[in-house]
């Protein structure tokens, strides 16, 4: 039988449950900021963007998304959607390959 994975150390349960929630939340914040820092998801649709000299208002109206998002896609604060992604690289006339890093 195997044991689940915990990522950190079970903690006395002489605390309330609204302090074990409290410590829990922050333990899994810090967990996501190692997997963010360590593992970073990022792709060069901006890098590309400038190499065709296309503007970001373009591929968000292509897209039929908002310029904030779009903007999202660019900055790398957020990432698109596999089938987003599909979709930016043949409007790019790129290979997706090429917008991830």
């Amino acid at each position: 039988m195997t044991k689940a994975f915990i990522p950190f150390k079970v903690i006395s349960s002489s605390l309330s449950n609204f302090e074990l929630f409290k410590i829990i939340c922050h333990k899994m914040r810090y967990f996501i900021l190692l997997l963010k820092h360590n593992f970073p998801f990022m792709n060069r649709i901006k890098t590309v963007l400038a190499e065709k000299k296309i503007k970001q208002t373009w591929l968000a109206s292509e897209l039929g998304k908002s310029y904030n998002m779009v903007n999202g896609y660019v900055s790398n604060r957020r990432q698109p959607s596999i089938e987003v992604l599909y979709q930016i690289a043949k409007l790019l006339q790129v290979d997706a390959k090429d917008l991830l890093v």
